[in-house]
């Protein structure tokens, strides 16, 4: 008889950990404002700015780049394969700028938290935002020692709380995170891969947020006016898309893209996808926060977005910027982050 029930025990636990497999591949649920079918279905839900009326043509940020010696996309490659671009000279303190911009703007004017978190992750942490298994490989994984790099902040300081149990009245928690990421679905071929649109390896700040249920939405609204905040501060020009149930990813319920526009290629550009997740995540990482009402504990809705991701937002810049000549003015939020450069010379 012992043995018997030692067996079940065995088949059912072998059962659990295989539906628990399957689950993982199922994908969160729409909400129901979120439109039902392609990107073609993608609504825009707001524009921002006035397009600068240019007395020349634009040059392209390629162009740009190579006129003002900011990004070295050759030496780049020789030191890692195509897509690693090498940020150089003022190109790199701009870089900088930008970074520094941001993290500063979100947790002195939007009360974030600052977060410097690991840039490698091990698969529980992937699994639990939703990457893994279905984005495997889309990620640089190092077998040695079973850790995959960041593809992004999200993973690591979502996970920060896993298997925590937050007081209600922490709610909602609020962070941001400067990380590098890396991805390996850049491409290597078209037009729409070249210079700094799709890179294996890009800066990005990210924001995070952990809200009761009842007003997960309202903190995605303000999350995504957060992300808005930097380009208007930049004074560059945006629509905001809601996006329909294909063009959303895995893990999400509702997802806004924030792109901003590029004179050069008189294109939209996406800087920053701000998404509620809902309790999906909460679920596979068992984050739940403790009821003032009824002292039972429940799973938070987790939030994030991009506040920005840097290679298109330093595209726009040095677009919308740039002047006659070839040079490029510095925004003027950024002139404190540049030590007082106020223009960056064609050379």
């Amino acid at each position: 008889m012992g043995e018997d029930i030692k067996d079940l025990e065995t088949k059912l636990r072998d059962i659990k950990d295989e539906i628990r497999k399957l689950s993982l591949w199922v994908p969160n649920i729409p909400h129901r404002s979120v439109p039902v079918g392609d990107a073609s279905s993608n609504i825009i839900v707001k524009e921002w700015g006035d397009k600068r009326a240019f007395d020349f043509v634009p040059k392209s940020h390629m162009e740009l780049i190579k006129n003002n010696h900011l990004v070295d996309f050759e030496r780049g490659s020789k030191i890692a394969g195509s897509h690693f671009p090498c940020y150089i000279g003022l190109g790199a303190r701009l870089e900088r700028a930008l970074i520094n911009f941001m993290l500063d703007y979100h947790t002195i004017k939007h009360n974030y938290t600052e977060m410097f978190p690991p840039f490698l992750n091990n698969k529980e942490t992937l699994t639990g935002t939703g990457q893994l298994p279905k984005l495997e490989d889309d990620m640089y994984y190092i077998e040695r020692d079973g850790l995959f790099l960041n593809p992004t902040a999200e993973p690591p300081v979502t996970n920060f709380h896993r298997n925590d149990i937050i007081d209600e009245e922490m709610l909602p928690v609020c962070y941001t995170a400067y990380t590098a990421c890396f991805r390996r679905e850049a491409g290597s071929y078209g037009k729409e891969t070249k210079g700094l649109k799709r890179v294996h390896q890009f800066n990005k700040v990210e924001l995070v947020k952990f809200t009761l249920p009842d007003n997960s939405y309202e903190e995605q609204e303000k999350l995504l006016g957060d992300a808005e905040d930097i380009l208007k501060a930049l004074d560059i020009p945006y629509k905001v898309l809601l996006l329909s149930t294909g063009d959303m990813t895995f893990a999400s319920s509702k997802t806004y893209d924030i792109e901003a526009y590029s004179p050069g290629s008189k294109e939209y550009l996406e800087v920053s996808s701000v998404s509620n997740f809902e309790d999906f995540q909460a679920r596979r990482m068992n984050i739940k926060f403790r009821s003032n009402q009824d002292n039972k504990v429940h799973y938070v809705h987790t939030l994030n977005g991009s506040g920005l991701a840097t290679p298109r937002t330093f595209i726009a810049i040095i677009e919308n910027y740039q002047q006659r000549d070839g040079s490029i003015r510095i925004p003027e939020v950024l002139k404190p982050y540049m030590g007082g450069i106020e223009i960056i010379e064609c050379i």
